[in-house]
């Protein structure tokens, strides 16, 4: 297989902040404001994230649309996850941050154990885009738990609350530019995306009384939801993240030995 992941680029940490606030402002619109209740909402998007993953493990390169999709699904049900936790088993937020920290830990080492990498740019075998997505999933959920955790202990605003993540993202970023391992430092800022784009969300969401803007749960989804078909849909045309050139077929490359000796 191709490398199954894009390259690490702007465009992927935009895309990805977008989903995680999606994958906030979603779930809670579905939730809450339809009334499905948690444990259906869980069983919905649980259902669609496993046909998404299942086309993405069908394919054998990286193709933005089915990849997205799949983080936005991941994003939605990492979210769910924590949440069910706190709001529906009532386990505090301190023991699910922990308990996803530890859970991230074991991951990381079994993947390792097997593969002697980290890294996201070769995933271009089944074991390690297993690996790779299972990451996923725990990042979300972990950046959820301890999110909400940060937000009980400083009881901040909603605007307020966007500058820790963003400050520590930042941080880890200068730490990468000064030499820090970059697979450490990338994987640091993927679980620290999870609180922020939440954090972005209810801000938007939130109604002026609480600090936020005021556009709700659908409105901030719709828009960030139509904010990453678009940037997709660039991607998908450009191909601008893409981590390996797309061989020529045999086929193409037989016409085109063809086409050299004729014309010579």
């Amino acid at each position: 297989m191709l490398n199954k992941v894009p390259e690490v680029t702007v465009y992927f940490w935009i895309i990805k902040i977008l989903c995680t606030t999606v994958g906030e402002s979603f779930a809670d619109y579905i939730n809450e404001t339809l009334g499905f209740g948690l444990t259906n909402t869980t069983l919905v998007f649980s259902a669609a994230l496993v046909i998404a993953l299942v086309a993405q493990f069908r394919l054998d390169r990286y193709v933005p649309g089915v990849y997205w999709l799949s983080v936005v699904l991941i994003s939605v049900v990492g979210t769910l996850l924590t949440d069910n936790m706190t709001d529906g088993h009532d386990v505090p937020l301190w023991i699910s941050s922990t308990g996803f920290a530890i859970l991230l830990a074991v991951v990381f080492g079994v993947w390792y154990a097997r593969e002697r990498t980290l890294s996201i740019h070769t995933i271009v075998t089944t074991p390690r885009e297993s690996f790779y997505w299972l990451t996923v999933l725990v990042t979300f959920a972990l950046g959820t738990a301890v999110g909400d955790w940060t937000l009980d202990l400083t009881g901040w605003s909603p605007g307020v609350s966007v500058l820790l993540p963003l400050g520590l993202i930042l941080a880890v970023f200068t730490s990468w530019k000064l030499g820090a391992g970059p697979v450490l430092s990338f994987w640091l800022a993927y679980i620290l995306t999870r609180p922020l784009g939440a954090n972005i969300g209810d801000y938007l969401g939130s109604p002026h009384r609480d600090g936020g803007l005021g556009l709700g749960t659908l409105g901030t989804s719709v828009i960030f939801l139509g904010t990453i078909l678009a940037v997709v849909v660039y991607l998908s045309i450009t191909g601008r993240d893409r981590t390996e050139a797309v061989q020529p077929t045999t086929a193409e490359a037989v016409a085109s030995g063809v086409g050299a000796r004729d014309a010579s």
